[in-house]
Parts: structure tokens; sequence; C-alpha cells
């Protein structure tokens, strides 16, 4: 006999839903951007990226309008796709010698950090819940904004060098801060009696 289902509750989604086709999409459009910066072809690389971040828009909006398109595999499957195409340009940007390469490993560093600190927890079996901070949305704006600035400097040749001086600052003291709120957070949780 199968359960029934209450008429109010929300039915579950597919894991194939529009959002998450685009948000593939995006994470399948990761190497052939990383390809076109090796290769020089950065008008290309800049409209791969624009093109990526008018498509996380959209399958964010479709998500929020439509609540049978959202899913769970989306809530995890976006940000994974947004921090590949980030970690990408900032690891290839540094191979190009575009930007210093002790940039490109902070800003790596902080994920692994990240990463293995929830499954570290995941293993002692003290998972801890990561939420965004605020420091954190500031550091991937400021990450996503000299992104756009650096690729369209080398599109369109803007010699925006004062500028992309003071991102990667900008950059790099927002990803120190990020990091160390987020292991300040760990740590306590860590600390905090586990419950029966």
């Amino acid at each position: 006999m199968r359960d029934r289902i209450p008429p109010d509750a929300a039915p579950l989604a597919t894991p194939v839903t529009l959002p998450n086709l685009i948000t593939l999409a995006r994470l399948i459009a990761v190497p052939a951007l990383v390809l076109l910066l090796l290769e020089g072809a950065y008008g290309w690389a800049f409209a791969v990226f624009v093109a990526a971040g008018i498509s996380d828009g959209i399958d964010g909006a479709i998500a929020r309008t439509f609540p049978s398109q959202a899913s769970e595999l989306g809530r995890y499957l976006d940000p994974i796709a947004d921090k590949a195409l980030l970690v990408c340009i900032y690891i290839t940007l540094a191979v190009t010698g575009y930007v210093p390469r002790w940039l490109a490993v902070l800003v790596v560093s902080r994920d692994i950090l990240i990463v293995g600190a929830v499954m570290v927890s995941l293993a002692i079996g003290r998972p801890v819940r990561i939420e965004p901070l605020l420091v954190s949305k500031a550091n991937t704006a400021a990450q996503i904004l000299f992104a756009a600035v650096a690729l369209a400097d080398l599109a369109f040749h803007y010699r925006l060098a004062p500028m992309t001086d003071v991102l990667i600052w900008v950059v790099a003291a927002l990803t120190v801060v990020s990091a160390a709120a987020y292991l300040i957070g760990w740590i306590r949780h860590m600390g905090e009696p586990s419950r029966p």
C-alpha cells in the first residue's frame, strides 16, 4: 500500500530541472573558459564569463519563481559551479602571469580550508552547517568583480591596471578575513559539548 501524500505537501522535484541543466551547462563551460584563456582568446573568454553570470541569474530566478523547479541537487550544484568557475579563472590568470600566484593560492586555500573543516566535522560526527557570512558574500562579490575587470582588461585593452591592482588587495584581504571567520566559527562549534 502506497503512502498517501498530503494535498498541501510540496512535490519532490526531479534532479532533471531546467535550473539544474543551466547550472550543468555553466559547469561544463569552465574548461572551455580555461582553454580560451590559455589560448589568448580573451574576447571569447570574457563572453563566456558574462554568459555564465547571466545564466546564474536566470537559473536562480526560475527556481524562485517556480518552486517545482527547485531541487536539493540545485542547492549544492549551483555554488559548486560558481566556485569552480572563479577558482579556475584565478588559477589560469596566475599561470599566465596576469595575477600574482600568491593570490590564486590564497583563494584556493580558503576553499580547501572550509571544505576540509566540513569533512573533518562530518568524519567525527560533529557536522557543522556552513552559512554564508556577510564577509563571505563580500569576498565572493570582490572575486567576481576582479575576474570581470581582469577579463575585460585582457579582452579590450582598457588599461585597467590601477583598478586591478587595488582589487587584488581587496580580494586578498577579504579572503583572509572570510577564512578566519569561518575557522573561528568552526572551532567554536567543535568546542561545544556534544548533544546526547
